[in-house]
């Protein structure tokens, strides 16, 4: 995999308290950092395809049947 280079500035204590906690526990800050931005996109993730869900459950009563759609097009 293609590792790329993020800059960004944070707050000083948060970098403290990443590098406080890295070292107590033997991780690397870019392993630390890469996993954390990871698991907040899938739960951004996971909120986005709730909303959706939410949203197309008021559009299910007006859906047809998967058979009935099938014998429409003509295959």
């Amino acid at each position: 995999m293609e590792k790329l280079t993020l800059a960004v500035k944070l707050n000083a204590d948060i970098i403290k308290r990443v590098k406080k906690f890295c070292i107590e526990h033997g991780t690397k800050y870019g392993f630390f950092v890469e996993k954390a931005l990871k698991a907040q996109l899938e739960q951004e993730e996971i909120k986005e395809d709730l909303l959706d869900l939410k949203t197309l459950h008021e559009q299910e009563k007006l859906a047809i049947p998967f058979e009935e759609y099938l014998k429409d097009r003509h295959v």
